[in-house]
């Protein structure tokens, strides 16, 4: 195996949703687990919410159909999966041979439906553009797609969702006006007598800072794996960061007053210097982008990372220290000392879930509890 690995507390996992869980009261989960569950491995994911017993998510919620599939295949839950994805007829046998629910979000997918009619029900939720300009069915054209969609046989409505825009940042006016639109809609749909199922609409910035966004159901997705959201959200929920990277110093050497380190001598030692190689690189997540900017912990002491980060290997600055070969060395993650996956953000302009989305496969995960 590998020394550099994602080392994933399931503890940790368990504390943030028991958290969340409490913070919802008795609304429903829908635990999202999408991109391997941002990183962090889906099926190990779900097999410890399902470890909880009645106290697990009521559903799970992936981007792709093939997620719910390995999911499925996996057999760590009997739980309903909803794909986000937009409905593909294409899709079909998969929907109903692997138990997973579709997203319907356009007009388009209904006529397709309509030409290649259904033989049997298909249960679907219906998500609603209240705002985020991405997909869905407009809010202002809900009623009209209802009344084509229950034209149409063997249909069944179990879920109607939307999806926030800005419920991370501090100014709440735009996701209040998603809220007003969506809850206008289902009033719409109410008067009009048609069935929607279960309503759901709050993400993980919704659950910590709009609970008027609750309903049915939440959809935590990055709060689960210990960040939230943006740092505009309020830390209404105790979180703990899931996962840390860590990997072992495989070489040590000497570098002299004036001489560089790696690629495009982005680094010019001013003075004798010890150095630290650590087997990890941008093919693993490290953004090349962070070159000369992160630290990491060897020995409970922070060192600069110097010199380009290329594709499997880094260097360390280790001058006057005992580092030796075979050290652990902590990318992000905590002992005495903390580094976590927003230093890394703050760095590139971005947000945790992309840090950790881009741990890449060849970085084994390491489950601990």
């Amino acid at each position: 195996m590998r020394s550099t690995f994602a080392e994933i507390n399931l503890s940790s996992l368990i504390h943030n949703y028991i958290n969340i869980r409490k913070k919802v009261k008795n609304r429903k989960v829908m635990a999202v687990v999408k991109a391997d569950a941002y990183g962090h491995g889906a099926v190990e994911a779900v097999k410890t919410y399902e470890s909880l017993g009645s106290s697990s998510p009521e559903w799970y919620g992936v981007a792709l159909t093939e997620e719910g599939i390995e999911l499925r295949k996996a057999k760590v839950t009997k739980k309903p999966i909803l794909t986000f994805s937009p409905f593909q007829y294409d899709e079909l046998d998969e929907y109903r041979r692997y138990n997973i629910t579709p997203s319907l979000s356009a007009f388009e997918q209904l006529e397709q439906i309509k030409l290649k009619k259904l033989k049997n029900v298909l249960k679907v939720h219906v998500n609603i553009d209240s705002g985020m300009g991405r997909m869905g069915v407009r809010f202002d054209e809900a009623v009209k797609f209802f009344s084509a969609l229950t034209a149409i046989k063997n249909i069944e409505v179990i879920g109607i969702y939307t999806h926030f825009a800005t419920s991370d940042e501090r100014d709440k006016r735009f996701a209040k006006l998603q809220l007003q639109r969506f809850n206008s809609v289902l009033a719409l749909l109410k008067e009009a007598a048609f069935s929607y199922g279960i309503v759901h609409a709050a993400n993980s910035g919704a659950i910590l800072d709009l609970e008027d966004a609750y309903f049915d159901m939440v959809r935590p997705g990055i709060s689960l794996y210990g960040y939230y959201p943006s740092l505009q959200t309020k830390g209404t929920i105790k979180l703990k960061p899931v996962m840390s990277l860590i990997s072992k110093v495989s070489e040590i050497r000497e570098i002299k007053k004036g001489e560089s380190v790696s690629y495009g001598r982005k680094f010019i030692a001013k003075e004798n210097i010890t150095t630290a190689a650590v087997p990890i690189g941008y093919a693993d997540g490290v953004n090349r982008n962070l070159t000369n900017k992160i630290h990491g912990i060897i020995r409970n002491k922070k060192f600069e990372q110097i010199g380009r980060v290329t594709m499997d290997r880094i260097i360390f600055n280790v001058t006057n220290s005992k580092v030796q070969v075979g050290d652990k060395i902590i990318l992000f993650g905590e002992n005495k000392l903390s580094i976590d996956a927003w230093t890394w953000s703050s760095i590139l302009k971005t947000i945790p879930y992309e840090i950790t989305c881009n741990i890449s496969k060849r970085v084994p995960r390491i489950f601990i509890k």
